[in-house]
C-alpha cells in the first residue's frame, strides 16, 4: 500500500511514517503540512491518505472534498482529537472511511489502517475478477456452446451495487462483507440478526483480536458509512424514477429495498433541488432485501 500524509504537526507526521513503515503496511510516498500544499498529482498514486482534521488555511474536510472533486479514488483516514458529533458526521459525508484519535497510538493506527487496507485489497480483487469475467464474455461468441461464464454470489453482489450506483461509495466494502457473511452463515439464522450483532460478527470475522473499545468505534464508523451508502442508493433509484417511472431497475428495487414513501419523498426532494433529506432509512429492510435479491440471482445462474 502507498500512503500520503497531510498533517501540520511534524512530530506526528514522523510518528505516523515510522508506524506505517515499521509495521510493514506499506510506503509513505509523500507528506504535506496543510491542505493548501497538496495537489491531486501528489496524492493520486496513494492508496490511502491520512489527513488531519484541523489544519491552518484549509481543513481536512475541505481538502478531501477538493481531492474527490478532482478525481481522487483512494481512501481517507482522518486524524483528529475532535469529538464533536456534527463535525465527525460531516467528515464521514465528505468521504472519510475511519478515524484515528489523537494523541496517536501505535496499536490504533495499525488496526485502523490495516482494516482500510483490507477493504482496498478486496475492491482490487473484485475489480480483477470483473475484468477477467469481461474478457471471458468477450471471447464467448467465438467458443463452443459448452463454454459458459459462471457468476458467483460475490459477482452478483457487486453487480447489484453497480446497479444501485454505490459500487464506489466508502460503505460498499462494508455492504459486501455483510452480504458475504450472511451467505456463509445462512443456516445459523432464521431472520436477519440485530444490526449491531451483525456488524460485530463481521468485524470479529475480520479481526478476532479486536478490543471492545475498538469494536465500539468500528461499529459506529460502519453505521455511518452504511447509512451514507444506503442514502446514496435511495437517491440513485429516486433519480431513475424521476426520469422513467417504468424503468425496470426502478420497478425492481424501489419497493423491495426501501419504504416506498421514502422513495416518493426523495423523488420530490430531488425535483425541488433539496440537498438534505427527511427520509428515515430502514437499514435492516435494505440489507434483508438486498441479500435476498443477490442470493436469488446467484441461484439462477
Amino acid at each position: 500500500m502507498n500512503f500520503f500524509l497531510i498533517e501540520d504537526d511534524p512530530a506526528t507526521r514522523r510518528m505516523l511514517e515510522r508506524i506505517l513503515e515499521d509495521g510493514g503496511l506499506g510506503e509513505v510516498i509523500g507528506a504535506a503540512a496543510s491542505g493548501l500544499e497538496v495537489a491531486i498529482e501528489d496524492v493520486r498514486p496513494a492508496d490511502i491518505v491520512l489527513i488531519d482534521l484541523l489544519m491552518p488555511g484549509k481543513d481536512g474536510i475541505e481538502t478531501i472534498r477538493d481531492l474527490r472533486s478532482q478525481g481522487y479514488q483512494g481512501r481517507f483516514v482522518m486524524i483528529s482529537q475532535v469529538e464533536n458529533k456534527e463535525m465527525v458526521g460531516e467528515a464521514y459525508q465528505a468521504g472519510v472511511d475511519m478515524f484515528i484519535h489523537k494523541p496517536v497510538n501505535r496499536l490504533e493506527v495499525l488496526a485502523v489502517v490495516k482494516r482500510v487496507a483490507e477493504h482496498c485489497k478486496l475492491e482490487q480483487s473484485l475489480t480483477t475478477i470483473r475484468r477477467s469475467l469481461s474478457l471471458l464474455d468477450g471471447h464467448a461468441g467465438g467458443r463452443s456452446p459448452a463454454t459458459v461464464t459462471y457468476k458467483t454470489f460475490e459477482d452478483h453482489a457487486h453487480d447489484s451495487l453497480n446497479t444501485l450506483g454505490i459500487a464506489g461509495e466508502s460503505g460498499s466494502s462494508d455492504l459486501l462483507q455483510i452480504l458475504y457473511y450472511l451467505h456463509r452463515t445462512e443456516g445459523r439464522w432464521r431472520e436477519l440478526p440485530m444490526l449491531k450483532d451483525l456488524y460485530q460478527a463481521v468485524l470479529i470475522g475480520d479481526d478476532p483480536s479486536i478490543s471492545y473499545e475498538q469494536m465500539v468505534r468500528e461499529i459506529k464508523a460502519m453505521e455511518q458509512r452504511l447509512r451514507r451508502t444506503v442514502l446514496q442508493a435511495l437517491g440513485h433509484i429516486a433519480s431513475i424514477g424521476l426520469t422513467d417511472y417504468a424503468n425496470p431497475t426502478f420497478e425492481q428495487y424501489a419497493p423491495r429495498l426501501f419504504d416506498f414513501q421514502d422513495v416518493r419523498t426523495r423523488m420530490k426532494e430531488i425535483q425541488d433541488g433539496e440537498k438534505t433529506t427527511r427520509c428515515r432509512l430502514n437499514i435492516k429492510k435494505f440489507l434483508t432485501a438486498l441479500y435476498t435479491e443477490v442470493k436469488a440471482r446467484s441461484e439462477e445462474s
